[in-house]
């Protein structure tokens, strides 16, 4: 389902769609798939307006898998674990309609953010346990130490 990219426990897909004249047909997450990587303790759905910026946050335990259902983001990735090969790596990519990737899963430690680059976008996280305010990280989105400038990336080219 996935390929793995440079920051270590990340996995990044492209879903399978079935269209045809009624519509479509897409499988999000097959259990046996997210049971090797989490577990499941709570899905939730964000609406999320053009031009918002939504960083940074992560989790000190949970694993997150991102599935932009309808829209476009401008995905960002960065380890900020202590003990891994791959702290302070980064990786920004689009992801949702018209991308090759729609879904994306991050390990605890790293942290995430995105901004909507397109019409209003539909995003559904699904964490390996339930919401716990003590357990999250967040940032600032322009906060200096971490290495990745949302100003740059988001630039008109």
């Amino acid at each position: 389902m996935s390929e793995t990219v440079n920051i270590i426990g990340v996995k990044l897909a492209k879903l399978k769609t079935y269209a045809d004249d009624r519509g479509f047909f897409r499988e999000v997450i097959r259990i046996p798939e997210l049971e090797s990587s989490m577990g499941i303790g709570q899905i939730s759905h964000s609406e999320v307006f053009p031009g918002v910026l939504k960083a940074w946050h992560g989790h000190k335990q949970q694993y997150q898998w991102t599935y932009v259902a309808s829209g476009t983001i401008l995905m960002a990735l960065v380890d900020s674990r202590s003990s891994s090969t791959s702290m302070n790596q980064s990786i920004s990519l689009i992801v949702g309609e018209n991308s090759d990737v729609n879904i994306y899963g991050f390990p605890a430690g790293v942290l995430h953010g995105y901004k909507n680059v397109g019409e209003k976008a539909q995003v559904i996280y699904m964490t390996s346990s339930t919401y716990d305010p003590n357990e999250e990280i967040r940032y600032d989105p322009y906060d200096k130490t971490i290495p990745f400038n949302w100003l740059d990336a988001c630039k008109p080219r």
